[in-house]
């Protein structure tokens, strides 16, 4: 197991930290403290702990403040002096802070839920709401949900314990107003999954006004991606977790962070998280464009086409051989396993790869779509482009997929004939 440095002030621990956002929130947030007050700036550190560690790092107590997440939210609390009534009444700990040696186990969760539900506008008053899952994040929902006034609560899970009803009772319940997804069903690694049984759809719920996912990464998980496109207020758990962090700060420290910087941390985070993806045709400038975007913003560059031919040697070589069928499948694996779960990343997409549905859906999930509109006077044909390899070919590709091309795109950007690389560069870094 990677330790890291041993928390001797404030941190996070659980069992496993590869993929957490917690440090780059936390030092987000002393900065802008520290902007106000140079006395607020603090460190924060993460730390990875087996199981059979938890209980000696508690009872040595080296530390001011600490942050706890999967799995050890609730295992945790008998080795804690004081819970606030707020981590009572949600049997779940999620903040510790040791005051003159005692720990007192406080739960900001709570408050992290509460303000994702206010700024995607879902109001739970008088709603029949449904939370899938049963672990500490699905208390916390529930007592979320109760304070916000909902008429009905219900608990769902796979094995139908502690009060939760199966999800094969799901059918009976299509009249919810809002969804609460607590389970780490579509959580990357396995950005795949979705927390709906197979044969039903937020389609059948026709009553939604409100779906939520308390998963963060991918930025926007099937669930959040199906409400969208149905036009139902959704959002993803980012927010959250920038607001309960905010929360356990201000424990840890005594202070009040004020609501704006919450929300500049959330942008600046959704920013820095935001794949930048471009598409568009076979010569249209996307991996010169990537590899200045790639230099200027200092983040890494990952083109479709270098990856596929890591896997089989010579794009062409392979197209000619193979056919294009067959290559549109290994691109869309490659799109699946290589390309897609990343974060903060520039994507030079080939020509064809948002032909398929699910490689637009796949790189939706923590991508922003942009085109690069190049005239069709301004392309070339090339021998090394199978599919395009002489004028008239090109000119069919370019007629086939132009309007797809701005269909899918999130952002469409004009390149007039003429315009230099850098200057398609700098028209990008506006957009984000």
């Amino acid at each position: 197991m990677n330790h890291l440095a041993p928390i001797t002030t404030y941190g996070c621990i659980a069992e496993h930290l590869g993929h957490s956002f917690s440090g780059e929130i936390h030092r987000l947030l002393s900065q802008a403290l520290a902007a106000k007050d140079d006395r607020l700036a603090y460190q924060y550190h993460l730390q990875e702990l087996r199981p059979d560690e938890v209980e000696g790092f508690f009872r040595r107590r080296a530390f001011c403040g600490i942050n706890i997440t999967i799995p050890y939210k609730q295992v945790i609390i008998p080795m804690l002096d004081e819970l606030t009534d707020v981590a009572r009444d949600i049997g779940a700990v999620n903040t510790v802070v040791n005051r003159d040696g005692r720990l007192i186990g406080d739960n900001t969760d709570f408050y992290g839920m509460r303000y994702l539900l206010f700024g995607a506008n879902i109001d739970l008053s008088e709603k029949k709401v449904l939370i899938f899952g049963t672990g500490g994040t699905s208390n916390t929902a529930f007592a979320v949900a109760k304070h916000g006034g909902a008429k009905q609560i219900l608990k769902f899970s796979r094995t139908a314990r502690d009060g939760a009803l199966s999800y094969d009772d799901l059918p009976l319940h299509t009249d919810a107003d809002v969804i609460i997804n607590t389970t780490p069903a579509g959580m990357y690694p396995n950005d795949e999954g979705c927390p709906l049984p197979e044969g039903l759809t937020l389609a059948d719920f026709p009553a939604l006004c409100g779906v939520v996912d308390a998963i963060y990464h991918p930025l926007r998980t099937e669930l959040i991606m199906a409400a969208r496109q149905l036009g139902i207020p959704a959002t993803g758990g980012l927010p959250m977790l920038v607001a309960q962090a905010a929360a356990a700060t201000e424990r840890f420290l005594d202070c009040t962070v004020d609501a704006a910087i919450i929300a500049d941390v959330v942008e600046t985070l959704q920013r820095q998280k935001e794949n930048i993806v471009l598409i568009g045709m076979p010569g249209c400038g996307k991996t010169t464009v990537g590899n200045l975007l790639s230099e200027c913003l200092g983040r890494p560059l990952l083109d479709t086409d270098e990856a596929i031919a890591r896997r089989v040697g010579s794009v062409p070589d392979y197209l000619r051989a193979q056919g294009e069928a067959a290559f549109r499948d290994l691109e869309a694996a490659v799109i699946r396993e290589d390309i897609a779960p990343e974060s903060g990343v520039i994507i030079a997409t080939g020509g064809g790869a948002v032909l398929r549905d699910e490689n637009v859906r796949r790189l939706k999930r923590n991508g922003t779509l942009v085109f690069l509109d190049r005239p069709l006077s301004a392309l070339m044909a090339t021998p090394d482009r199978p599919l395009s390899s002489d004028p008239d070919a090109l000119r069919r590709r370019f007629e086939e997929r132009y309007d797809r091309y701005c269909a899918v795109a999130d952002v469409h950007l004009v390149v007039p004939d003429g315009e230099s690389a850098e200057e398609t560069v700098e028209r990008v870094r506006e957009t984000f």
